[in-house]
């Protein structure tokens, strides 16, 4: 067996005492395959696929008109490309804010694709709304909870 398919994807249980014991993570943002497998293989710990895709692969002047098959299908390529870091979601604009009911929806469709944690940005208010829906189902990370 190589060392490629023995290793392990790393968990936000693992990731967490780390990070409370003042180690610094590496996290970048991907969108491809190729760079997922590369950055595994350099160590990173997480990888972020966000609606930044827009502007970086897309050349669009925001991240607004993202949508949520773009990120989903940017998931995908990355998840294969990494079998060890933890992959994360952005979740895009108008994609979990409606209902707690489309937040599930949405966030479901991340970790089929691939992602083992979704990122939200939003209010105080949104996220403790969605905060409860998420317990036990999804790994949340916001600008507000801790990983």
């Amino acid at each position: 067996m190589s060392a490629r398919n023995a290793a392990k994807r790393g968990t936000v249980p693992q990731l967490q005492p780390r990070a409370r014991d003042g180690e610094r993570l590496a996290v970048l943002a991907s969108y491809a395959a190729s760079f997922a497998m590369i950055s595994a293989r350099a160590g990173v710990d997480m990888l972020l696929i966000g609606d930044s895709l827009g502007m970086v692969v897309q050349g669009r002047e925001s991240t607004l008109s993202v949508t949520l098959e773009e990120v989903e299908y940017h998931v995908r390529c990355v998840a294969a490309g990494s079998r060890t870091a933890l992959v994360v979601a952005d979740m895009p604009f108008a994609s979990f804010q409606e209902s707690p009911a489309q937040a599930f929806r949405s966030c479901a469709r991340m970790m089929a694709a691939g992602a083992q944690m979704v990122k939200l940005e939003a209010g105080a208010v949104m996220v403790a709304a969605g905060a409860p829906l998420f317990t036990g189902k999804f790994s949340l990370l916001s600008r507000l909870l801790a990983v």
